[in-house]
């Protein structure tokens, strides 16, 4: 029994990870520079082959 429950706990863990993660670096279609999500200080979106990509701006001191 406690073999049993192990397992699943493990599998229901797993399975709610793998969920999670799925989706962490999702890419938004888009035809311009515009569609993309609004640009940080920090982070800065341009349109590449329709998909928004983020990169990391230097921040000058």
């Amino acid at each position: 029994m406690p073999k049993s429950l192990k397992f699943v706990y493990t599998m229901i863990l797993f399975i709610f990870l793998f969920l999670i993660t799925k989706n962490v670096d999702a890419l938004h279609d888009c035809e311009y520079d515009d569609d993309c999500p609004k640009s940080t200080s920090k982070r800065t979106y341009r349109c590449i082959n329709k998909k928004c990509r983020s990169y990391f701006t230097r921040v000058e001191k």
